[in-house]
């Protein structure tokens, strides 16, 4: 009975991995199929005849290569600041004794319940003030800080033992010296964790770059791939749109790819245990 419930198990997890996964093939698969046979393909489970024609006539279209190196930029910068600022903040609301600190915790803890787009007008206000419509910076700044990376990181943080740093200050480190060394090491699981987020999110994220860009230069991959979309007029090019949607998901897909072992690293890798 009990052989039954696990292979019976396997068999749920197999056919929920399977309708989550489908949908990807099919988008991949129909990116090669002629914009001419793409409705022709019902019932079939791999579909033909392949052809790099979506591909090519893409390239040819639009700067696929500007908007992928736009979004690849934006979403490394921020991914790096994201998660430096927000593993120094986390140690610091976790370890040291500040006035007004648990004030400024809840204060961040309320920034995360306002939904983005109530910030969207002042932001845009701000940008415009100092000039930085249409260029990196009004993609990137407002994104280097985080209040779910904070109180992310700071979570991680007290749970680590404290016999770790007072270790590292009777061998004579300052705090700096305790952060980079010996926590920001151990940290690595959720520090990669946050960054997979925070570049997911950025990668993806249309609403702001569409507002404060308005060129084509700057334009992020989501935000040409829909004002590609509206620039068809009559018959809508589904093989193209797909062959941008394989783009656009590739680089999510690799950076998920690389850092999923980290997700279920033991909390104190490497470290000592209370």
């Amino acid at each position: 009975m009990k052989k039954f419930k696990i292979i019976l198990g396997y068999l749920i997890l197999i056919i929920i991995a399977i309708t989550m996964l489908y949908p990807f093939f099919a988008m991949i698969n129909l990116s090669f199929i002629p914009n001419g046979e793409i409705f022709n393909q019902n019932g079939k489970l791999f579909f033909s005849p392949l052809t790099f024609e979506n591909y090519a006539d893409v390239f040819q279209k639009i700067p696929v290569w500007k908007y992928f190196t736009n979004s690849l930029f934006v979403a490394s910068v921020m991914t790096v600041g994201q998660v430096f600022f927000s593993s120094l903040a986390g140690y610091a609301f976790a370890r040291l004794n500040f006035k007004f600190r648990d004030g400024l915790f809840l204060i961040i803890l309320i920034t995360m319940l306002a939904p983005p787009q109530v910030n969207i007008i002042p932001l845009f206000f701000l940008m415009r003030q100092l000039h930085w419509i249409n260029t990196y910076q009004a993609l990137i700044i407002p994104g280097l800080f985080g209040g779910f990376g904070i109180f992310m990181m700071r979570q991680y943080f007290l749970g680590l033992p404290k016999d770790l740093e007072e270790s590292a200050k009777i061998d004579g480190c300052n705090i700096f010296q305790v952060f980079f060394k010996i926590i920001f090491p151990l940290a690595i699981p959720s520090i990669i964790t946050l960054a997979i987020f925070t570049f997911v999110s950025s990668w993806n994220s249309f609403l702001w770059p569409l507002i404060v860009t308005n060129s084509e230069s700057m334009r992020t991959l989501p935000v040409g791939l829909a004002i590609f979309k509206g620039s068809f007029r009559e018959i809508t090019q589904w093989g193209d749109l797909l062959a941008c949607s394989v783009i656009c998901t590739i680089p999510v897909v690799g950076i998920f790819l690389l850092g999923k072992k980290y997700f279920i690293n033991d909390i104190l890798q490497g470290g000592v245990k209370e």
